[in-house]
């Protein structure tokens, strides 16, 4: 009797873990297809053009952006296909993806971003939260159902010179932004939906590595992302900007970089929320990641507006500075809510900041300002060594309620976790530093 007891309990804890696993925070249900870890088959996409074959050469000196355009092209045509480099190095501006191709990097292939900001066009785009002209990228796709870039091989946005320029820059210069720092992106999706992003490494972009916008339905499985966080350190290399976007995975990812792993991004400035390029971000999903040294694991802002079931789960961190950073900014009407960080471990700076942010901001009068929001937010079954666990202030610029702390057992330099800084604050089962938080 007592056997048949146990098997009950431990299949009801199954399907209570396995239906936890299948809805977003605020209770609706997954879309399938943002839990879909399924690999794509390459030979399943159509007819393979091999760059060589069509007057590419391996050389690591020579810019080759029209001949690999020309490829690109080509494919797109004749029904589409995939464009594949074979291995070896091959030097690039910007390339344009069009209907139906796709990219694949077999093992040992280089695609090289050329040094030369020339090589990358100005066009209409968006950074940092506005729509405006900047550089493009050096792999872009607009408005492209199923597109993938799978395979072995690097994508290396070859920033080393471009980081040299910045840093030169912000010393004579420490007001200088990012835009005034002339630097192209790695990967710029925009108005995209069904797109994989398979296996592949992003490295030493000049600028954020993947910048998502107006994307749906994108997948991130096993990518290698990377930027250099000791000696010339690459400036605003965010590993994924996720900008105005619903229903995306990122899944088994190794993130290292000189700025923020996984960012929600929408919009910024005081109205904001009345501009038509500007939007949400929903259904977000970072799963199975392992973080070496970062910003943040997971931010939201510092170009929000309103940022709704994000899910952190089961990932690990060898030097993460902070864990979930809820960037708030006094001049912009900002709400995060449904945000859950579970099965997290490793080691941080801070896990938990809630702090205004002011860089480059600048505040406009407006009667009807919206209080900025953060609620139902829930961290649970954290295992982690903190220097900090609980790095957050009050403002009135914004309200905090509704945050839960359970199943928490950590180390806590500061030791500063409290509950009265937030409204409704429910702590379950919590340790800081061996003993129970009562």
């Amino acid at each position: 009797m007592r056997k048949n007891v146990i098997l009950i309990f431990l299949c009801a804890f199954c399907l209570i873990s396995h239906a936890a696993k299948t809805v977003w925070p605020d209770g609706t249900p997954i879309d399938p297809k943002v839990r879909d870890t399924t690999r794509v088959d390459v030979k399943s996409l159509g007819r393979q053009y091999v760059i060589t074959d069509y007057g590419v050469v391996i050389d690591s000196s020579r810019v080759q952006t029209a001949a690999i355009q020309a490829v690109i092209d080509r494919a797109a045509a004749e029904g589409g296909g995939v464009v594949v480099l074979p291995e070896g190095t091959f030097l690039s501006g910007a390339l344009f993806f069009r209907p139906g191709t796709h990219l694949h990097l077999r093992q040992g292939a280089v695609l090289k971003g050329s040094e030369r900001i020339a090589d990358f066009p100005i066009r209409v785009t968006r950074i940092e939260g506005q729509t405006c002209k900047y550089f493009t990228a050096l792999i872009n796709a607009d408005g492209l159902d199923g597109f993938t870039i799978t395979g072995r091989g690097t994508v290396n946005g070859n920033g080393y010179h471009y980081w040299k320029e910045f840093w030169i820059r912000r010393e004579w210069n420490p007001q200088c932004t990012n835009k005034d720092a002339q630097r192209p992106r790695l990967v710029y999706l925009s108005n995209c939906k069904n797109v994989t992003v398979q296996d592949v490494r992003l490295v030493n972009s000049p600028f954020w590595t993947n910048h998502l916008y107006r994307c749906s339905f994108v997948r991130y499985l096993n990518v290698y992302i990377y930027s250099s966080t000791t000696g010339v350190k690459g400036p605003s290399t965010d590993a994924i900007d996720i900008d105005f976007c619903h229903d995306i995975l990122v899944h088994g990812c190794y993130m290292n970089v000189n700025d923020d792993a996984v960012v929600l991004k929408g919009g910024k400035g005081t109205w904001a929320d009345k501009d038509p390029d500007n939007g949400p971000c929903s259904n977000i999903l970072i799963q199975h990641c392992h973080y070496g040294t970062v910003h943040g694991c997971l931010t939201l802002g510092s170009e929000s507006l309103h940022d709704r079931n994000v899910i952190l789960r089961d990932c690990v961190s060898d030097d993460a500075n902070r864990v979930l950073w809820l960037k708030m900014r006094p001049d912009t009407p900002q709400h995060y809510e449904f945000v859950t960080v579970e099965n997290m471990s490793g080691r941080c700076g801070s896990f938990l900041v809630i702090r205004p942010w002011t860089q480059f901001f600048q505040p406009e009068k407006r009667d009807d300002m919206p209080l900025s929001t953060c609620n139902n937010i829930v961290m649970k079954h954290i295992r982690m060594d903190c220097q900090n666990f609980f790095d957050v202030g009050a403002s009135p610029k914004y309200a905090l309620r509704d945050f839960t702390f359970e199943q928490v057992d950590v180390q806590d330099v500061k030791n500063a976790f409290a509950t009265d800084v937030i409204q409704n604050t429910i702590v379950k089962n919590v340790k800081i530093n061996g003993k129970k938080f009562k």
